[in-house]
């Protein structure tokens, strides 16, 4: 049978982007696998899958390129929202996801045309039990310093509901990546402190409302952008005085995005926003587990993110040269 899919990325963080009305129509797993390999077509970083929900507009489950599944993405429920929205004939929607149903609404565009969406992120935890984690005896991990990790790095454990080690570095951590992927390799492999993998990043300060952050994905490796990273990463700016804005700028590897924080209460608010590119329409013939690409119709929409990516290089360039 044929089917369509679309190619999808939120700051350079792809995925193809399928939509069923039967939750149990294929293995997703495999589906994903064979998707995400780099001879097909590129590959991936996953699969966002659409389905009715119950309780929202739509429903968003996250394949990651290892056949595992993310609690939440940022980037892919840009992209989500979009679809949903742009199906529905509405600028805002509410979207479930496996922790928390999200509120979307279209924004207007960061760069030139870009088609760019703002998600909320939730819900935030510091506890180590909600990552998990576990490390010592410690309840939490905020901007302190593991000697087991790094004697002098700064790290703060966060769940948005994805698990996140974020380390606060100078520029020789962003420009060398050997240490955060030592580190994250050993975090995502057989360890003692974090049994189901951790997402690690490394954000350097450029100004005091600018950050750039590289992150290590679990179940992917380096990518170019994760949402979800990039919004605790903001939070633990601000909340350590390293930006003193409550709408942060992030740059990536893929581009960058805006993230807002606020405090209401004990409560914080957070809002991811950013692009929402349909790279392409892809046609494919699916029969039992054998997969095969038949189409492929490009929208033209990458042309012009592209030149958001060359003003980010310039932006950028002391810190990546």
């Amino acid at each position: 049978m044929k089917k369509t899919l679309l190619k999808v990325h939120g700051s350079g963080n792809t995925f193809y982007l399928y939509n069923s009305e039967n939750e149990q129509e294929f293995d997703w797993v495999l589906l994903t696998k064979w998707l995400c390999k780099k001879e097909n077509e590129g590959g991936a970083d996953g699969l966002l899958l659409v389905v009715p929900s119950q309780s929202a507009d739509a429903k968003m489950r996250v394949i990651n390129a290892d056949g595992s599944e993310a609690s939440m993405c940022g980037n892919g429920l840009r992209c989500v929202a979009r679809f949903v929205c742009e199906k529905l004939g509405k600028e805002e929607a509410i979207i479930e996801t496996m922790k928390a149903n999200l509120h979307v609404k279209k924004e207007q565009s960061l760069f030139e045309d870009l088609p760019t969406y703002a998600v909320e992120i939730s819900p935030v935890s510091f506890l180590l039990n909600t990552l998990p984690m576990q490390y010592k005896n410690q309840t939490q991990i905020q901007h302190e310093t593991i000697k087991e990790f790094h004697p002098s790095i700064e790290y703060t454990a966060v769940s948005v509901p994805n698990p996140h080690l974020i380390g606060i570095v100078d520029v020789h951590y962003i420009q060398n990546i050997s240490h955060q992927q030592s580190l994250a390799e050993y975090l995502n492999g057989e360890n003692e402190y974090c049994i189901d993998g951790i997402n690690v990043s490394y954000v350097y300060p450029m100004k005091n409302d600018t950050i750039f952050v590289r992150t290590f994905e679990r179940g992917v490796g380096f990518t170019n952008a994760c949402g979800t990273a990039m919004t605790a990463s903001a939070l633990v700016s601000k909340q350590n005085g390293i930006v003193n804005s409550a709408e942060v700028l992030v740059y990536n590897p893929g581009g960058f995005v805006k993230c807002k924080v606020s405090q209401k209460e004990e409560q914080y608010q957070l809002t991811l926003i950013g692009n929402a590119t349909v790279v392409a329409e892809y046609g494919i013939e699916i029969e039992e587990h054998q997969y095969k690409f038949v189409s492929r119709k490009e929208t033209g929409e990458q042309i012009q993110y592209q030149r958001c990516i060359d003003y980010v290089k310039k932006e950028t360039e002391v810190v990546l040269s």
